[in-house]
C-alpha cells in the first residue's frame, strides 16, 4: 500500500514564497475549505494559485495534459485517442490565442496565478504521491494553461453528438424516421422563458432535411446499415424569509477529482465564495460576492456545426462555392506511456478540423465549433463578475462569454432574481441542428453573431420563480435558431411542482428538491404495464405485480426501483435489435472519443415512443409485444435494492494503472436515475451503476450570506490519503449540506487550521 500521509502537504503555520507583496492569511474551516484573505487582487490570485496546487496539483496537470493532447505521456494508450481529437480540435492553438487577445486585468490575473501554483511547485511542499507513482514532475504553469483548463472542462459539450448520432442512424432508420431520434419532450416541452410556459418542439421537414441527407448518403460507406443539471431561484415574494434563495446542483460525470473544489478569496476588490475550478482562478460557474449570487446549468445552446466535406482525389482540397480550396495538412506524435509513440495527421478545411470519415475516399466530416473557431474573451467576463453589485450588472459583466452555453440564474441583495443565456452563438440556418449539412455549397456558413443584448433572458419573472434543468429555454418561434436538442422537462416540472407545494422556500429547504426521486418515466411504464395481458410466465407475472404496486420512487431500498430500470434496459436493448440500430455501434461516425453508443442514446428517445405508441422502429411489432418480452427477459435478473445496484465507483484516473496505491475514494448507495430531480444517472449500455450525479449541491440565502449550504461529492481536497478527500461524502450521498461560512468572525471562530503565506526572505513582489 502507498504511504499517502507522506505526500500531503502542511496546511497551518508559515509558508515562505517567493512572488508575493504581502502576507495572505488562510484559514480552513471543519470541511478543509480554504478562506483566504489577501491584500491585493494580485496576491489573492497567486495565493488561490498556491491553495490549488496545495490541494489540486495532480488534477490540474492531467486536465492541463487532457487539453493539450498530452494525457497518454502519463494514462498510456487509453489517451491516445482523447489527445488526438484535442490535437484535431487546436485547443493549445486557440488557447494560446485567446490569452494574447486578453485584457490586461486578465493576464495579470492569469500570469499571478500561475506564479502562486509555480512557487508552490518550487517550495519543499511534497508533490502529490501522483508523481511518485508515475516517476514524473509538474512541468511549469503557465498562464494560457487556465485557459486551455477551462476549454477542455466543456469542450464538445452538447449538441454534436446527437447530430453525430443521427448521421450514423440515418441510412438504417431513413429520413422519415431519423427525426424521431432526439430526446424526450415530455408529451411537450416546459420553457424557462416566459416561465411556466409549456411549447411543441420544432419538426423538420423531409424538404429542411433534404440537403443534409442527401450529403450524408453520398458519404456514406456501403456497410454504413451494418447531462443533467438543476437551478432555481424563489424571489423574496415568494421565500420564507424576505431573501431571495438560489439553489441547484451542477450534474457532470463524475470525475476524481471532482472538477469543482469550494474556496474563498478576498482581497480589498471582492470577497467572494463559491466553487472553482482547479487550474483556473475566480469563480466561473458558482460563487456570491456578498451582493450578488450565481450559478449555472447548460443551456443545451447549439454551438457545433457538422459539414461534409467533399475531397478532390487526391484529398488535398475541398469543394466550396464550385472552387477547390486547399486542406490544410500536418503530422503531430502523440508519445505514450509504455507504449511506442503514435502519429496522427490532423486536417483542417476552412470549416474546421475533420473529426470522422476518410477524405481518401472523398468525403469526411469537419466540426466547426464556437469553442475554437474565433477568438473568445470569456476569461476578460471573470473580473467583471466579481466586482457585480446586481443581477443586471452581472449579466452585463458576462457579455462575451463563449467557452460553454450556460442558464446564468442569479439573486441580489436588493431581491431581484434573473436568467440568462450566457453564450456566444453565430446566425445560421435551423436545418443546421438537425444532421451534418453539405459544405460545398455556401448554403449553411455562419452568418455572424447574436448580439449579447438578444440572448434570452428574464429579471424578476411574475410568479417569483425561475427554474432550469436543461431543458428548453425558449420556444422554437424565437427569431433566432438557438438549438435542437435539449433534456427532457421532467426535472423543471418536478422543481417547479415542489416549490409551489411550499418546499425550498429557505436556503435549508431546498435539500428536499435536491432530494427529490419521483421519476415521470417509470410512472409511463407502469401505466402501460396496466394495459398489458397478464404474463403466463410466473417470474414475468410477479415483476409486473412489483412494479403495478410501486410508486415511482427510485428510493435507495426499493427493489421495484431495480427491477424498473432492468425492464427499461431490456426493452431498450430491444428496440435497439428492432430498429436495426445495433449494427451502427461501429459507424466511424459514433467513433469520435468518448463515443455514442445507440441504446444509450434510445434509452432517451425511448418514453415519447412509447407515449405516443409510436411502433416506426420496432420492426413489426406493437409495444405489447415488446413489453411481453422485455418482462420475460428482465424477470431473469436478481432483484436487490435500489441503493446497491445504483451505487457508484469514484475511480482515480490512475487506479487503472495502480490498482493497489489506494487511490479511489469511498462510495455509498444513492437513489435516484436520470429523470429524477436527484439526477444520478447511469450508462444504460454499461448496467444500473451511477456514472454522473450532482457534483455538488448548494443553496443561498442572499443577503444572510452565513444561512447558505453547500456539499460536494468528495470533498476539498484531491489529494488521496487527506481527511478531506472523501469527507463530505456521506453527506452528500444522504441530500445534505453542510455551512458555507462567509463572515470572517465565523471564519476565524470555527477555523481547524490557519496557514500563512508570506513573502519570502529572497524578495517580494515589487
Amino acid at each position: 500500500m502507498t504511504d499517502l500521509a507522506a505526500a500531503l502537504p502542511k496546511l497551518d503555520g508559515a509558508l515562505e514564497l517567493p512572488g508575493l507583496a504581502a502576507p495572505v492569511t488562510i484559514h480552513r474551516d471543519p470541511q478543509g475549505v480554504p478562506h483566504l484573505r489577501a491584500a491585493t487582487a494580485g496576491d489573492a490570485w497567486f495565493a488561490l494559485g498556491v491553495v490549488h496546487a496545495q490541494d489540486r496539483l495532480f488534477q490540474m496537470d492531467l486536465t492541463r495534459r487532457r487539453a493539450t493532447g498530452r494525457a497518454a505521456e502519463f494514462l498510456g494508450p487509453a489517451a491516445v485517442e482523447a489527445d488526438a481529437l484535442a490535437r484535431r480540435l487546436g485547443v493549445e492553438r486557440a488557447s494560446r490565442r485567446d490569452y494574447a487577445a486578453a485584457a490586461p486585468e486578465t493576464r495579470a490575473m492569469l500570469d499571478r496565478y500561475a506564479e502562486g501554483v509555480n512557487a508552490l511547485i518550487a517550495s519543499d511542499t511534497p508533490l502529490p504521491v501522483e508523481y511518485a507513482l508515475l516517476g514524473e514532475r509538474p512541468e511549469p504553469w503557465e498562464g494560457w494553461h487556465s485557459i486551455a483548463v477551462m476549454r477542455r472542462l466543456g469542450l464538445l459539450m452538447g449538441s454534436v453528438w446527437f447530430k453525430l448520432w443521427r448521421a450514423a442512424a440515418l441510412p438504417v432508420v431513413g429520413a422519415e424516421q431519423v427525426g424521431k431520434l432526439r430526446y424526450d419532450d415530455g408529451g411537450v416541452d416546459a420553457l424557462i422563458i416566459p416561465p411556466g410556459v409549456e411549447a411543441k418542439r420544432w419538426e423538420a421537414t423531409l424538404a429542411e432535411l433534404a440537403p443534409g441527407v442527401s450529403a450524408l448518403l453520398e458519404a456514406a460507406a456501403p456497410d454504413a446499415a451494418g447531462g443533467g443539471s438543476n437551478n432555481w431561484a424563489v424571489g423574496p415574494g415568494r421565500s420564507a424569509t424576505g431573501r431571495p434563495v438560489l439553489a441547484g446542483d451542477p450534474h457532470r460525470v463524475f470525475e476524481i477529482p471532482n472538477m469543482y473544489a469550494q474556496h474563498h478569496v478576498a482581497c480589498d476588490e471582492f470577497d467572494a465564495i463559491g466553487l472553482t475550478v482547479p487550474g483556473v482562478p475566480a469563480f466561473p460557474h458558482f460563487a456570491h460576492n456578498g451582493r450578488v449570487a450565481w450559478c449555472v446549468t447548460h443551456a443545451f445552446m447549439d454551438l457545433f456545426d457538422l459539414f461534409v466535406e467533399r475531397f478532390d482525389t487526391t484529398a488535398a482540397h475541398t469543394l466550396f462555392r464550385g472552387e477547390w480550396r486547399p486542406a490544410a495538412r500536418r503530422h503531430e506524435t502523440v508519445a505514450v506511456r509504455g507504449a511506442p509513440p503514435r502519429e496522427i495527421e490532423i486536417i483542417e478545411t476552412h470549416h474546421g478540423a475533420v473529426i470522422a470519415g476518410d477524405p481518401a475516399r472523398g468525403t469526411a466530416l469537419a466540426l466547426r465549433t464556437v469553442q475554437t473557431a474565433e477568438t473568445d474573451l470569456s476569461f476578460d467576463c471573470l473580473p467583471r463578475m466579481l466586482r457585480a453589485g446586481s443581477v443586471d450588472e452581472l449579466y452585463a459583466a458576462t457579455a462575451g462569454w463563449g467557452l460553454i452555453d450556460h442558464n446564468l440564474v442569479a439573486a441580489d441583495t436588493a431581491g431581484h432574481i434573473g436568467q440568462l443565456v450566457r453564450a456566444t452563438l453565430p446566425r445560421r440556418p435551423r436545418a443546421n441542428g438537425w444532421l451534418p449539412v453539405p459544405g460545398w455549397t455556401g448554403e449553411h456558413e455562419w452568418e455572424g453573431w447574436i448580439p449579447h443584448a438578444e440572448m434570452p433572458r428574464v429579471i424578476d419573472p411574475p410568479g417569483g420563480v425561475i427554474v432550469t434543468a436543461n431543458n428548453r429555454v425558449v420556444a422554437d418561434d424565437h427569431p433566432d435558431y438557438l438549438c435542437t436538442d435539449c433534456h427532457p422537462p421532467y426535472r423543471a416540472r418536478r422543481i417547479a411542482e415542489l416549490i409551489a407545494a411550499g418546499e425550498s422556500l429557505t436556503a435549508a429547504g431546498a435539500a428536499a428538491v435536491h432530494a427529490d426521486v419521483l421519476s415521470p418515466n417509470a410512472l409511463l411504464l407502469r401505466k402501460r404495464l396496466t394495459a398489458l395481458a397478464q404474463p403466463a410466465e410466473a417470474d414475468a407475472a410477479r415483476l409486473r405485480a412489483l412494479l403495478l404496486g410501486w410508486d415511482g420512487r427510485m428510493a435507495v431500498g426499493s427493489e421495484a426501483a431495480t427491477a424498473y430500470i432492468a425492464l427499461r434496459r431490456t426493452l431498450t436493448a430491444l428496440l435497439v435489435e428492432r430498429s436495426g440500430l445495433a449494427g451502427v455501434a461501429s459507424h466511424p461516425y459514433l467513433a469520435v472519443p468518448p463515443g455514442v453508443v445507440p441504446m444509450n442514446q434510445l434509452w432517451w428517445c425511448l418514453p415519447r415512443l412509447l407515449r405516443d405508441d409510436d411502433t416506426a422502429l420496432l420492426g413489426g411489432w406493437s409495444w405489447a409485444e415488446a413489453l411481453a418480452e422485455a418482462l420475460r427477459r428482465a424477470a431473469a435478473e436478481p432483484l436487490r435494492p435500489w441503493g446497491e445496484a445504483h451505487a457508484p465507483r469514484f475511480a482515480h484516473p490512475l487506479t487503472p494503472l495502480f490498482p493497489k496505491a489506494g487511490l479511489d475514494p469511498t462510495a455509498r448507495p444513492l437513489g435516484g436515475d436520470g429523470d429524477t430531480v436527484l439526477a444520478v444517472g447511469m450508462l444504460p449500455s454499461a448496467g444500473p451503476a451511477a456514472t454522473y450525479g450532482a457534483l455538488a449541491r448548494y443553496a443561498f440565502d442572499v443577503g444572510d450570506w452565513d444561512n447558505s449550504l453547500w456539499a460536494v461529492f468528495h470533498g476539498v481536497s484531491g489529494r488521496p490519503g487527506s481527511p478531506h478527500y472523501a469527507d463530505q461524502n456521506a453527506a452528500w450521498s444522504d441530500c445534505r449540506m453542510v455551512p458555507m461560512r462567509y463572515t470572517w468572525a465565523a471564519i476565524e471562530r470555527e477555523a481547524c487550521a490557519t496557514q500563512v503565506l508570506r513573502p519570502s526572505r529572497q524578495g517580494g513582489r515589487p
